[in-house]
């Protein structure tokens, strides 16, 4: 399938291919960040470099709601230490149990009626536009952005997306602003380098050292779940603060931890660039974000099903149901189709297709690929973009 969606109502244009069942999906080429991170038997001496190339983009952000009810999600005491502080970590803590991956953000002891919360962010643009978490500041009053050099700016909030926890801010400065750059998250391996900087418990401009510990993780926080597992210590207040590799490229945005107790136990989640960057582009040119959906509904293929259908392994997305006159039906995608790709991306569960239809650029052309018995057709068509609903029901997704 090719498609293309355009914002304001233009066509999407969508053909589909059948592939056998022996047609592996190619791979990504690889890329130079491997080698960029030098030879691995050459120890690391000191990170220093890359310290002071990036930190002074990387700012505290503080915010302050003016809710009477906010005084309930103050710090909490040693009584209360495990309490959810945001309704991030609430929904999380009510999913995970005692053991919820948290959002790493720090909330101060209210003043009368205003509450506080500490969280980090960093510079994408000298013009000033700094790239946060939704969870910090979905309930602000008022956003005070902190540099390195301890000056404060008051910032506007451009926009922000809730299913992706990424919101975008703007300040104003007489000069440009230091900035960091997007990294590659993709070509990033489980095992490599990762510095984390941000702003736990209110400390501003801290460093912290870990590796890859594992990719594509799904916390249930949202549709799009695709974390980076990071060791790197976080705690309360790095919310929002970038996880840079050895280039001093961003290749996440610290969301999550994992611990009983809010402290870090080395368990943390970054949202990867390859989410993050797509949706603060769309942020920045509409304050919004626009996605496309192929008007299917998915669920996962087991092994009884992927055998019934002809195919040895169970991976892919089986299409369960069609919205009428969708961009997929008039494709010519059916009920029992496979999804094996989409945009050269493998799509191995449904929440694959879910992430990779989401941050498929609009206005490009993308290929699915499906398996049929092995059948193949191509049929092209043109319709409107429709507008995207994720939903999760009776282990159906919406996309």
């Amino acid at each position: 399938m090719r498609a293309v969606v355009a914002a304001g109502g233009a066509a999407l244009l969508l053909a589909v291919a059948f592939a056998p069942d022996a047609a592996a999906q190619a791979q990504s080429e690889p890329s130079e960040f491997r080698q960029l991170q030098g030879d691995p038997r050459v120890p690391l001496q000191s990170l220093h470099p890359i310290v002071e190339q990036v930190l002074p983009a990387v700012v505290n952000v503080s915010v302050a709601t003016k809710d009477a009810e906010e005084s309930e999600l103050a710090a909490p005491d040693e009584d209360d230490k495990a309490l959810p502080t945001s309704p991030f970590e609430e929904f999380l803590r009510r999913y995970f149990g005692g053991q919820s991956p948290q959002s790493p953000s720090h909330r101060a002891e209210p003043r009368g009626l205003e509450q506080v919360a500490l969280g980090s962010g960093f510079i994408i643009d000298p013009m000033g536009y700094v790239v946060t978490n939704n969870h910090l500041v979905e309930e602000a009053g008022t956003i005070t952005v902190v540099l390195q050099d301890n000056s404060r700016h008051p910032a506007r909030l451009v926009g922000r997306d809730a299913l992706t926890d990424v919101a975008l801010l703007k300040i104003d400065s007489d000069g440009k602003l230091p900035y960091v750059r997007w990294g590659d998250s993709d070509a990033a391996q489980v095992g490599d380098w990762v510095m984390a900087v941000g702003n736990p418990f209110g400390l501003g401009g801290t460093v912290t050292v870990g590796i890859i510990s594992a990719r594509g993780r799904n916390i249930d926080s949202g549709p799009y779940d695709d974390y980076l597992q990071i060791d790197a210590p976080m705690n309360r207040g790095n919310s929002g603060g970038p996880t840079f590799n050895l280039d001093g490229e961003v290749i996440g945005i610290n969301a999550a931890i994992l611990s009983p107790s809010g402290g870090s136990i080395g368990i943390g989640f970054a949202i990867p660039s390859s989410v993050a960057k797509p949706v603060n582009d769309q942020l920045k040119a509409h304050g919004t974000v626009e996605r496309g959906g192929l008007g299917v509904q998915i669920q996962r293929l087991t092994p009884e099903i992927a055998k019934s259908l002809g195919r040895d392994e169970a991976q892919g997305a089986l299409v369960a149901a069609l919205t009428a006159d969708s961009p997929a039906a008039k494709a010519g995608v059916r009920q029992g189709d496979i999804v094996l790709a989409f945009a050269g991306k493998k799509i191995a569960e449904p929440r694959d297709l879910s992430l990779a239809v989401a941050t498929a650029p609009i206005g490009k052309e993308a290929s699915l690929t499906v398996w049929r018995d092995g059948q193949g057709a191509r049929a092209p068509f043109h319709d409107r973009p429709h507008a995207e609903e994720r939903r999760n029901c009776a282990r159906r997704r919406a996309v």
